[in-house]
């Protein structure tokens, strides 16, 4: 597990910098915290960094947005409205092909989303973050490894 703060926007938008530099193919990202926590602010800052173009809308209403990358397609979800996973059926994601899976509010698609690779819990910490980033796979491990490894978190305050 790797445990940082995350004092400000750009602190948040180093971490999802970091996470697109170190992502493994294919890769399934959790969201997880409360409202306003900034876990739609960390999903546009790893899209931004992996080349996504043009407006990163929230998927609060839609439910999910996809976008192009440079090799595959990222799917960013928002479970927030959904009542049970069954309400998932409509969205096709038995047939999903996603390189980047961005998922907030995972719990509440339960049992209907693939394996999670990563879990990244957000909190508010003062008049910053905290991040929490925990492994749910072997790719997972691996990726937090690489992350600790690859000095893109370097000038992150740990928690």
């Amino acid at each position: 597990m790797i445990e940082l703060f995350l004092p400000d926007a750009a602190a948040t938008d180093q971490l999802g910098q970091a996470l697109a530099a170190t992502r493994p193919t294919p890769a399934m990202i959790h969201l997880q915290g409360d409202l306003g926590a900034g876990k739609s602010t960390l999903a546009r800052a790893l899209l931004r960094a992996l080349g996504v173009q043009g407006a990163i809308r929230s998927p609060t209403y839609t439910l999910v947005e996809r976008y192009p990358l440079p090799a595959g397609e990222a799917w960013h979800l928002d479970l927030y409205r959904i009542g049970d996973a069954g309400e998932l059926d409509f969205l096709g994601l038995d047939e999903a092909t996603a390189d980047l899976w961005l998922v907030e509010w995972p719990e509440r698609g339960s049992g209907a989303l693939p394996p999670v690779d990563l879990q990244v819990a957000l909190d508010m910490q003062g008049q910053g973050r905290r991040a929490r980033l925990q492994a749910g796979s072997p790719a997972g491990q691996a990726w937090l490894a690489h992350l600790a490894q690859s000095g893109h978190l370097q000038g992150l305050p740990a928690a």
